[in-house]
């Protein structure tokens, strides 16, 4: 059984020092960084944008994984995917053509992610699963890091989980939101193959060990 990959989230990291974040990610056991892109319209919040992408692009040597949690994101795929990100999220509710949306993503060069809201049932991607690289599955409600854990997360992955199979769709897993060492086992049995960590990366007093401990959580524990 192969490790799970992580990929902690930058919004939950020292913004006075970004550096040590980066440094932080480029050394850790860590496979990307994830990135929140908000508007303020599709989520509640606003976060940040190009300046940023092009330093994490400049110094991070992880791939940047990059969610957009924006309204008509493809007005801003090419921006992105020149500013290097590696997989671009967009949201299945913020994209009347999501077909269309997510083979742009995959003519940029970059990994075609989808991501959807804690109320969005898998089954709607039934009819895109071709052109599907990443599903990413809200485990909260986007737009404020720190929140807890929604529970039915985890069956909603196991569907997805069968659904893919049912479509012998190699797309990959991913979950984001109140991701930590108490759950990482329960997404990972479920189904999940990424798992997105804010707090409880950047929050700790040794934030490698606990992305290490992360991608250790399928291992069956010592005896």
């Amino acid at each position: 059984m192969s490790q799970p990959q992580i990929a902690p989230s930058l919004l939950a990291a020292d913004f006075l020092h970004l550096d040590k974040a980066f440094d932080l990610i480029n050394q850790s056991e860590a496979d990307a960084l994830h990135f929140d892109v908000m508007d303020g319209e599709f989520v509640p919040n606003i976060s940040f944008g190009f300046p940023l992408l092009k330093v994490a692009h400049e110094h991070c040597q992880k791939p940047l994984d990059v969610h957009l949690m924006i309204n008509q994101p493809d007005r801003y795929l090419e921006p992105f995917a020149k500013g290097g990100a590696s997989t671009i999220h967009v949201h299945y509710e913020a994209c009347p053509h999501l077909h269309r949306t997510l083979t742009r993503i995959r003519e940029l060069g970059c990994r075609a992610g989808v991501a959807l809201n804690p109320h969005t049932p898998v089954s709607l991607l039934e009819d895109v699963l071709e052109v599907i690289d990443v599903v990413l599955i809200m485990s909260v409600n986007p737009g404020f890091g720190g929140q807890s854990f929604i529970p039915q997360t985890l069956p909603k992955i196991a569907k997805l989980k069968q659904l893919l199979l049912a479509g012998q769709s190699s797309a990959q897993i991913e979950v984001d939101g109140g991701v930590g060492l108490d759950n990482a086992r329960s997404l990972l049995n479920a189904g999940a193959d990424i798992l997105v960590a804010g707090s409880a990366v950047f929050g700790a007093s040794d934030p490698a060990a606990v992305i290490r401990q992360l991608k250790a959580s399928q291992q069956p524990a010592m005896a």
